[in-house]
């Protein structure tokens, strides 16, 4: 009879005590967050709740399965403590990085409310982002390596390890140079605000959004959905565009090659209507003018404004396509035109079937035949 009951308190304790703290911890977040409604700290902390359990249950049966008194425990009992090592230090680990991550996911929803400053906000994001997978790359390191040294084995290895450490080190810093360098690079983009996550950016002549940064790698979203992927060295090495630098307003403009007859003056009244039903538009500024002129058209350059990039480019569309429809249907001669005239045609008896010209009669006392009227001068002799 004990040997049924002594595993059945054993297993089903630590199960029972484990749910009572769960509980209890969970009862205590959930008045904690009621009570400080100016942090989400309390209520985000209570996603930590089955790891915070899975350890401790683990720590209760790595603390007491030995009172078990089955044969089978008792002939595998190493095995077994081997086990719940190994199943204590991954949960350990799980259970920080949890924690690291309500922290840092609580820190920055609180300034994201309290900044006014979208790009800051952008750049805060982007650094604990960084920060974040820094932690985890650390803590899932030191958890493999503590679960590697509960092996006897893995201890005799590990000191070995030691002794050639420093020529380890070099062949791994060699072989490693361009990964350690994108790494180095992303610390540099996170804390020296080269780019920030939603920064809008031109890489390569592609036009997109920062959508993920990472130690190694940046992943910009272009307008067409297509992910462009690229090591974060490229943005420490080479000039790209940031146009959520200084600020997301922006200048747009629109050029239109028109013929030198277009009512300039009529277009700016339709811009300004245009601009007034376009929503993108931000109303700081915009003009219409003449920037250029050839022999046979104008160039009328429109220049729009919009709080950021998305805008200026719907703005740029609208102002586009309704100028050009409204030039097509009221004012259509100031379209460019292709001007054509007949080409000269080389002189000869040909001349008068093919412009219609009539023969002339000259005078002829001997009896000749009449003479053509002459062709007109070609400038070729």
């Amino acid at each position: 009879m004990e040997n049924i009951l002594r595993p059945l308190l054993v297993v089903g304790g630590s199960v029972v005590i484990t749910l009572v703290l769960g509980w209890v911890v969970d009862l205590l977040l959930r008045r904690a967050d009621s009570r400080h409604h100016e942090t989400p700290l309390w209520g985000l902390l209570r996603r930590c709740r089955p790891p915070l359990q899975v350890v401790f249950c683990t720590a209760l049966l790595r603390a007491t399965f030995t009172q078990i008194r089955v044969d089978p425990v008792k002939d595998h009992r190493a095995v077994i403590g081997q086990a719940l090592t190994l199943v204590l230090i991954a949960a350990s680990a799980w259970l920080v990085l949890r924690v690291a991550a309500t922290v840092v996911e609580s820190s920055y929803a609180r300034y994201a409310s309290a900044s006014r400053d979208a790009a800051r906000v952008r750049r805060v994001r982007t650094q604990v982002t960084l920060i974040q997978r820094v932690v985890t790359f650390v803590v899932a390191t030191v958890a493999i390596a503590a679960m590697l040294l509960t092996f006897p084995e893995m201890r005799t290895v590990g000191t070995s390890m030691l002794a050639s450490a420093g020529v380890v080190g070099i062949v791994a810093g060699v072989a490693a140079q361009s990964t350690l360098g994108n790494l180095f690079a992303g610390f540099q983009i996170a804390f020296g605000d080269m780019v920030r996550i939603g920064d809008t950016v031109v890489v390569d002549g592609e036009w997109g959004t920062v959508e993920e940064i990472t130690l190694t790698f940046l992943a910009v979203r272009t307008w067409d959905e297509r992910r462009i992927t690229m090591p974060v060295s490229y943005f420490t090495s080479r000039p790209f565009e940031n146009w959520s630098r200084g600020g997301a307003q922006m200048t747009g403009t629109v050029y239109f090659q028109l013929d030198h007859s277009a009512p300039i003056a009529a277009m700016r009244e339709r811009m300004r209507e245009i601009l007034g039903e376009c929503a993108a538009w931000d109303g700081r500024t915009w003009s219409l003018a003449v920037t250029d002129t050839t022999p046979t058209t104008i160039e009328v350059r429109a220049v729009v404004t919009a709080k950021d990039a998305d805008d200026i480019w719907t703005a740029r569309c609208a102002v586009r396509e309704q100028m050009i429809g409204w030039l097509r249907d009221e004012h259509p001669y100031a379209l460019p035109r292709v001007l054509t005239a007949p080409a000269a045609l080389t002189p000869g008896d040909h001349w008068p079937e093919l412009t219609g010209a009539s023969p002339r009669r000259s005078p002829s006392a001997n009896g000749q035949r009449p003479e053509m009227d002459k062709a007109p001068r070609t400038g070729r002799g």
